[in-house]
């Protein structure tokens, strides 16, 4: 299939260890790099283009000035460390200087940006901050209708494997960049499946770390118990590399070949994502790995409800916090928030209101009635019913993510398409989980998750090479199609 930007196609999907290599040997340099992605975004992301992607939230002023800097440091043999010359896009709820950090709303505009610390470790490591990118409104956490990749301030995201289709949440912008080759590297953030599904829907590859792990000083909060920033890109490897800057860590030295256990009972409920999930397994089990199979606890209605309660109780007290204290004019509580959508419904709530903010209000916080209840029993149900015996004499858990991008409706809201439980049990825990590409169904991109313990990041990564390596043994998937018809 033709690229849609074909001066750009030559660099567009390269991996960030063929960048580096490149550069080493002279054939590319950090602002070709950068020119070539600032013309794709020109040519594919705004309004009018032939994809208008909208991923896309803003672009760096300085990115050109950085990349001649890392160009001449490089010239004379030095080097600021893992990203030297690398273009990163950053989600729109994360601080940097110059980028607007609105989590897609527009009540943030008038707010004045800082380096969050995961922006300064960036720096340190020679990446170029190239913008940020567009995301599900205050990380779809507004509304129960919202549409997943929707901001009053950016737009809807589309898809670029179906320009009609999702492009998930609310990480959005992040995922659909990095399939239309717009940047070899993005950041996302999750609370709840935040990373794992526009990295399943996207045909990228994603990892949440554990909470704590990856500093959240100048993102805007959701839950201190639930949110982590965390890396996105188009291979595992490229991941490692970002997650080793963002985390400040290496991997060990030693290698143990990880033992699985594929959980059986987390299915997306969509049949041809769970056979595929299937033939992975099978395929995995032929190159001699340990594949146990184990039913897990399924959640319902009332681990949804309590970990509703939490994350309102969270949101009101961690993002009244942050909103304080954040330099600049505006909105400096939840309640302005609410009164500035209010007095511009037009266009904030012109798709679907602020239920979840008003339902915050109304828990009082983490001193409101049934916050300790419902949080105590959350992490009980996550921890003692399904991580530790998922986990029991294993190294990480298993199963599909998500089934097949939905058709995005803003006139009836979000209505997701099939998912399986993987996120819950470890985003009401604080564990990581990981997300790569195990297929398509249909043309479009379905993933797999992973789930290790607390600070094993390195074992999911690893476990999720060889998962990789065994994906692409079984035919690499190849770029997204550009120009999909629609789907019914």
């Amino acid at each position: 299939m033709t690229d849609p930007h074909e001066p750009s196609a030559h660099v567009a999907t390269l991996g960030v260890e063929d960048i580096i290599r490149r550069f080493a040997d002279g054939s590319l340099t950090s602002l070709e790099l950068v020119d070539n992605a600032l013309e794709r975004v020109a040519a594919l992301d705004a309004l009018g283009t032939p994809m208008a992607l909208n991923s896309i939230a803003a672009l760096s002023a300085d990115a050109r000035d950085v990349a001649i800097e890392r160009d001449r440091e490089r010239a004379t043999g030095a080097s600021r460390g893992a990203l030297h010359g690398v273009p990163v896009l950053i989600k729109d709820n994360i601080e940097a200087l110059g980028l607007p950090g609105a989590a897609g709303s527009t009540s943030l505009f008038e707010r004045a940006s800082r380096d969050a610390t995961l922006v300064t470790r960036l720096r340190d490591a020679g990446a170029i901050i190239l913008g940020s990118t567009n995301l599900s409104e205050w990380a779809n956490i507004r509304s129960p209708r919202s549409t997943s990749g929707y901001s009053a301030s950016g737009g809807l995201v589309a898809n670029p494997w179906a320009l009609d289709r999702s492009a998930g949440g609310s990480s959005s912008g992040s995922g659909a960049a990095l399939a239309a080759g717009l940047a070899p590297l993005a950041l996302g953030t999750e609370t709840d499946g935040s990373i794992v599904c526009p990295a399943s829907v996207n045909g990228v590859v994603g990892l949440k770390p554990t909470v704590g792990t990856v500093p959240t000083k100048y993102v805007v909060p959701i839950s201190s118990s639930q949110d982590s920033p965390g890396p996105m890109g188009r291979r595992v490897d490229d991941v490692a590399r970002l997650y080793g800057v963002l985390a400040q860590s290496r991997a060990p030295l030693d290698e143990v070949t990880p033992s699985f256990v594929a959980a059986s009972t987390w299915r997306t409920g969509h049949p041809a994502t769970d056979e595929l999930f299937d033939d992975v397994v099978r395929a995995l089990r032929a190159r001699g790995l340990d594949v146990s199979e184990r039913e897990l606890a399924v959640p319902g209605e009332p681990e949804g409800r309590d970990e509703a309660a939490v994350l309102f109780a969270e949101l009101y007290d961690d993002l009244n916090a942050y909103l304080a204290e954040r330099p600049g004019r505006g909105v400096t509580s939840l309640e302005d928030v609410i009164a500035y959508e209010d007095d511009n419904r037009e266009r904030e709530q012109r798709y679907f209101g602020h239920e979840n903010f008003l339902a915050a209000v109304e828990s009082g916080g983490r001193r409101g009635p049934g916050y300790t209840e419902a949080r105590t029993k959350n992490l009980a149900w996550a921890l003692e019913t399904c991580l530790t015996p998922g986990l029991d004499g294993a190294d990480v858990l298993i199963a599909p993510a998500f089934g097949p991008s939905w058709k995005s409706d803003l006139a009836v809201g979000g209505h997701p398409g099939p998912a399986s439980p993987a996120t819950m049990a470890p985003a009401i825990a604080g564990w990581p989980i990981m997300c790569l590409p195990m297929g398509l169904i249909q043309g479009l991109p379905v993933g797999l998750a992973i789930i290790g313990r607390p600070h094993a990041e390195w074992t999911i990564i690893d476990a999720a090479r060889r998962i990789e390596s065994t994906i692409d043994d079984r035919g690499a998937l190849p770029a997204p199609s550009w120009t999909a018809p629609s789907r019914g």
